[in-house]
């Protein structure tokens, strides 16, 4: 898919995603070597993102596994289609058990999920595993097949190998830890937060309309609230929604009362607010 580190650079940004060296080294790698891609860091730097930009860059099919509580083989792997096996067996009343099971079992009544999707095929896919923090430690087991051999058992089919490998991209936002098993066979790959260069570029990139001057301030207030104890520090995506607001307001600079008008875009919770309120100081920035 990629021809170099420098490749991996310029077709991302292309496609609007800015990366970091570490980060365009570690995609060339995964590509390079076949292995699936782990993504650890806090909400909205892009992880996600990420997988949806190496998918349009490869022109492949994005297949997304969005993990959750209770998520199950049957949401994660694949389903019998029971509805329509039940009017298959009652439209044949006179067959055997035997006849019967052979066809309802059949790739008419299976309903693939993200997982056997992925690895089904000859088309380039992208298959996005996200969020996988949040499902239960049980359903890494179901992932430990797919991401060794890529390869998923139904067992009253076989087992169905991929013909075309997907290039898989595993998020998380560490708030459990993944077991070894799992990191195993994966590379790794830690998003922060950018550097000050590289999120004003991404603002630059995101929202062109904004002046250079509120561009720089907008990345300075943010890197000053992520140096605060706050509950939930504003993010890359909030930096870029907070850009979006003061061009909506049509604000050419940062003063208090806009600040404190449009906290609430790029903080989540009262105290943070507040906290930030208290603390900030404009005039030193």
């Amino acid at each position: 898919m990629f021809t170099s580190v420098d490749d991996v650079s310029a077709r991302l940004a292309e496609t609007g995603y800015l990366a970091s060296p570490a980060v365009a080294t570690t995609v060339f790698l995964a590509d390079r070597l076949g292995k699936p891609l782990l993504v650890e860091g806090p909400a909205g730097v892009g992880k996600t993102e990420l997988a949806k930009a190496v998918a349009l860059v490869a022109g492949a099919q994005l297949v997304r596994l969005q993990c959750y509580e209770g998520v199950d083989e049957s949401r994660a792997l694949y389903e019998w289609n029971h509805a329509k096996q039940l009017l298959r067996i009652s439209a044949g009343r006179d067959e055997s058990w035997d006849e019967a099971r052979t066809d309802i079992f059949s790739e008419e009544f299976l309903l693939p999920r993200p997982l056997l999707t992925a690895i089904r095929g000859d088309d380039p896919k992208v298959l996005l595993i996200d969020e996988t923090d949040k499902a239960d430690v049980e359903v890494e087991g179901l992932l430990l097949e797919v991401l060794s051999d890529f390869q998923v058992t139904v067992p009253e089919l076989g087992t169905i190998t991929a013909t075309s490998r997907p290039f898989v991209v595993l998020t998380s936002n560490a708030s459990r830890e993944l077991s070894e098993a799992l990191r195993r066979r994966c590379l790794f790959l830690h998003i922060g937060f950018p550097d000050e260069e590289l999120e004003r570029r991404i603002v630059r990139l995101k929202v062109p309309g904004l002046g250079e001057a509120l561009t720089e301030s907008v990345v300075r207030v943010v890197g000053a609230l992520r140096e605060m104890d706050l509950r939930k520090v504003p993010s890359v995506a909030e930096t870029i929604d907070w850009a979006h607001t003061l061009l909506a307001l049509g604000a050419d600079s940062l003063d208090e009362t806009v600040v404190r008008d449009s906290l609430g875009v790029i903080l989540k919770h009262q105290e943070d607010v507040l906290k930030a309120a208290a603390k900030l100081d404009l005039d030193a920035m």
